[in-house]
């Protein structure tokens, strides 16, 4: 039993044998492949992830022409009324009053500004007081001398009469005297003198009480007349200053600009901004309003007048206005080598603002237009066309495009060929953006 036990016991003596083939060699090459099928992985992902970009649509003008008809020209220019108009002041004063904002709506006749009017009201009470005094005047001369006068003037004539009859008893006592040495020559020298006073006496009171009883000269009258004519003229220019003193909207329309505030100066002519002011308020009626255009001299044979025409704008794109040729101009810029039109827009709305950048298509019938070549002009961003071509995106990925250019407008690049309207356009894309490369659209 005990040499069984002894033979179970384990000989520690005996050494241990390495093993064969070494365990780090293994574990670095499991931490390589680990590595390499990350990077792997990293690498399928980054160049599967979708690029974030922006994008427009792409307008087709041709899609706004009716059935049967063609685009023959787009031009672009600027969105103005048709009338615009400065109110001004016509007379000098300070502003009392403006009842208008900047893009009020106004009516013809309704107030706009008011103007201190004191100095203009007693230019008033004082024209009208010398109209008052004139007509005073002619009445009395109308009127002739009153009976009282009549009888004055006859009794201050006999009064004379008499005096001169006493100067004359005088006179031939003085006479008889003086012949007879009793008086000095003197003596008759006085009495003469004072028969000839009281003779001229009455021969002036004489022609007195005939004026008296006659009346006023014709020639007198119409001068107070004519003084009176003019008079009233006086008061009807003090009134109409007055009056012009209330500024009024002449048309109905939309104020565009309020350039005046209360207790400022204004004049009648433009003296500028650090002066007195010219212009009140600007202002036009957004009912009429016009496309201005450039139309270079090589395309004016396609226009005629009453040119109909798809007018857009840049800041809503999805609004088409109907519109036609109102106006061309009879002479030319020589510097620019165009002609200006302007088309007029048939059913404007709010959205519409002068002054905005516009898009004006214009086309013609197919059947009368049939022999004239045509071509769709679309127009895209300028950021949008780069290396002569432009990326749009087709079921969530970007497609490379070559297009051809038309020459560039404030809107952007004209695009002859290679669009047609309705694609979803990358507007800046990125610069290692590749064909066939998925994007995201935000």
């Amino acid at each position: 039993m005990e040499t069984e036990l002894k033979s179970l016991r384990i000989d520690r003596s005996a050494k241990t044998s390495p093993p064969s083939k070494p365990v780090g060699r293994y574990i670095a090459l499991a931490v390589v492949v680990v590595l390499i099928g990350a990077g792997a992985l990293f690498a399928y992902q980054r160049l599967n992830a979708a690029v974030p970009v922006h994008v427009v649509q792409v307008q087709s003008p041709e899609s706004e022409a009716a059935a049967g008809e063609q685009i023959i020209l787009t031009a672009t220019g600027y969105i103005v009324a048709h009338h615009k108009i400065e109110v001004a002041s016509k007379v000098v004063g300070r502003v009392a009053w403006i009842g208008v904002e900047k893009g009020d709506h106004v009516n013809a006749g309704q107030v706009l500004v008011r103007l201190e009017d004191d100095e203009y009201r007693a230019q008033v009470q004082q024209s009208e007081g010398q109209l008052e005094n004139l007509q005073a005047r002619l009445l009395e001369l109308q009127n002739g001398s009153r009976p009282e006068e009549v009888d004055r003037a006859r009794a201050d004539r006999e009064q004379a009469q008499a005096d001169l009859e006493n100067a004359k008893v005088t006179l031939d006592r003085t006479k008889q005297l003086v012949t007879e040495g009793v008086l000095a020559k003197q003596s008759l020298d006085d009495a003469q003198a004072k028969y000839d006073s009281a003779a001229a006496k009455v021969a002036s009171l004489q022609q007195t009480l005939d004026l008296a009883v006659r009346g006023p000269r014709k020639e007198e009258i119409e001068q107070v007349q004519g003084q009176i004519e003019q008079a009233r003229g006086s008061v009807d220019y003090a009134r109409t200053q007055l009056e012009n003193t209330v500024i009024k909207a002449p048309v109905s329309g939309t104020i565009l600009d309020r350039n005046v505030e209360r207790g400022e100066f204004v004049t009648n002519g433009f003296v500028g901004d650090k002066g007195a002011k010219g212009y009140l308020v600007t202002m036009a009626d957004l009912n009429d309003l016009q496309v201005e255009l450039d139309i270079s001299q090589n395309d004016l044979a396609k226009l005629a007048p009453d040119q109909k025409g798809i007018v857009t704008t840049d800041a809503y794109p999805d609004r088409k206005y109907k519109g036609y040729i109102e106006e061309i101009s009879p002479e030319a810029d020589r510097a620019k080598a165009t002609v200006q039109v302007k088309v007029k827009i048939q059913h404007p709305d709010a959205y519409l603002r002068p002054d905005m950048n516009s898009t004006v298509s214009f086309y013609n019938d197919a059947k009368n237009q049939s022999s004239q070549q045509t071509k769709t002009v679309v127009t895209v961003p300028a950021s949008s066309v780069r290396d002569g071509a432009v990326f749009v995106v087709v079921d969530g990925r970007a497609r490379r495009k070559a297009v051809t250019t038309g020459g560039t407008s404030s809107n952007g690049v004209l695009i002859d060929s290679g669009l047609i309207g309705g694609e979803e356009l990358v507007t800046d894309p990125p610069a290692d953006l590749k064909d066939g490369q998925r994007v995201k659209v935000v």
